[in-house]
């Protein structure tokens, strides 16, 4: 049997742990640079904001006290979700986190009479020790297991745990579930399905296997018989991504091009140091810069180009220089640029790196390496971009990025603490 154990629009309580006058209040938590609505409590939901929505949309309920805003702080949201799955994998340590705000219990070899008043205790614990609302769903499967969890959050009856232990409760839980909502079921497979007369998982596992193979190929199988509680996906290994990609708007338009080559050098960096942390070496480098595409009056230029790294790199050093020279090739003046990013790609193991007899810059390369490891180190443990190239900017900096209702740093740093009065 498995638990997934889900925090309740999380984002927006992790706002509320710190903020009590936001509970029972329609608050919503915006994308980078305040753009558009990516969390949104039960209440906002209930007033019909829906999710993606620009706020300069909901200027009229922002404005009249009806609802309540608040920038994304990743850094807290972060925090809170260690401190939730350390208490889970305290209790069940044979754990998969599978998001910042949901993780897989393994509850094999737990008497199943014992199971649900270990997840109700562990409910109460979450809540009580971080102030983190968490639901749970038990069923013989992951996919099942997410089926439980959204009855878990909708109804109260279930003390935020539900559990799917026999055919009759899975056949009414898959009656009661819409398609689009099961897990594995993609937002362009849920239109065809449902075109084809499949409304509910029900529907879905009612299908032979052969007709589910021949339009959703063998993932579509897997949910097809996770449904029906024959366990098929396996914990994922960790995969090399193919590519990296660090990208930001900026709250300004940039015009100097010293002024974005400090922005491109940090993505560059970032980038770097995503690399060496999955041991991967990139074959290639890549840079765009766009204008505003929404200012209809202003100029448009969005221009790519890459380099091919011979061999593999992962070092800062290379990586930003890569990223410097591509900037220098795309630059235009009389532009604003709004956004720009950087794209390491072709990646390979980097135990796997083919040397050769004509690198000319060997000696170079190793020495860049050994002080990519030592900034690693030394920003791991005194913050991001404490050691950095010259064309990056300082540790510690401002972004650029648009945070108008940015909550505290309450438990991530000495100087943000909530005072007690």
């Amino acid at each position: 049997m498995f638990a997934l154990a889900d925090c309740n629009n999380f984002f927006v309580s992790c706002e509320r742990v710190f903020q009590p006058e936001l509970e029972g209040r329609p608050v919503v938590v915006l994308s980078n640079n305040d753009g558009c609505v990516v969390a949104r409590s039960a209440e906002s939901k209930a007033l019909g904001v829906p999710m993606g929505t620009p706020i300069f949309k909901l200027k009229n309920l922002v404005e009249s006290g009806r609802l309540a805003v608040r920038s994304s702080n990743y850094t807290l949201y972060g925090d809170l979700s260690r401190r939730v799955m350390n208490i889970l994998r305290d209790a069940i340590p044979d754990m998969e986190v599978y998001s910042i705000d949901e993780a897989f219990l393994n509850l094999e070899g737990l008497p199943e009479k014992e199971m649900l008043p270990l997840c109700r205790e562990l409910v109460k614990k979450v809540k009580k020790w971080t102030g983190v609302p968490v639901s749970i769903g038990i069923a013989p499967t992951k996919t099942l297991g997410k089926v439980a969890n959204h009855f878990a959050k909708r109804y109260p009856g279930y003390r935020g745990v539900c559990m799917i232990n026999d055919d009759a409760k899975r056949d009414k839980a898959l009656s009661l579930t819409p398609i689009d909502d099961v897990w594995g079921i993609g937002w362009r497979a849920a239109p065809k399905l449902e075109a084809a007369g499949v409304r509910t998982a029900a529907d879905f596992v009612a299908r032979p296997e052969s007709w589910v193979r021949g339009r959703m190929g063998i993932t579509g199988v897997r949910t097809w018989k996770e449904l029906q509680g024959f366990s098929c996906i396996e914990e994922p290994e960790l995969e090399r991504r193919q590519s990296i990609c660090t990208s930001r708007s900026f709250a300004e338009l940039i015009t100097d091009k010293d002024e974005l080559l400090l922005r491109v050098s940090d993505f560059a960096g970032i980038c770097a140091a995503k690399l060496r942390k999955e041991h991967s070496v990139a074959g290639e480098v890549g840079l765009f810069i766009q204008t505003n595409r929404f200012r209809a009056d202003l100029p448009q230029y969005a221009p790519w180009a890459s380099v091919k790294m011979d061999p593999p790199v992962s070092s800062t050093p290379e990586i930003v220089s890569a990223a410097s020279r591509l900037l220098d090739s795309l630059w235009q003046d009389g532009y604003g640029y709004k956004k720009a990013g950087v794209v390491v790609s072709d990646t390979h193991p980097d135990d796997e790196v083919q040397g050769s007899l004509f690198d000319d810059r060997l000696q170079d390369r190793e020495r860049e390496n050994k002080l990519s490891a030592i900034m690693d180190r030394v920003n791991a443990a005194a913050g991001r971009n404490m050691l950095r190239v010259a064309t990056q900017r300082p540790g510690h900096y401002s972004d650029g990025i648009r945070r108008e209702h940015c909550s505290g740093l309450y438990s991530t740093s000495w100087d943000e603490l909530l005072l007690v009065r």
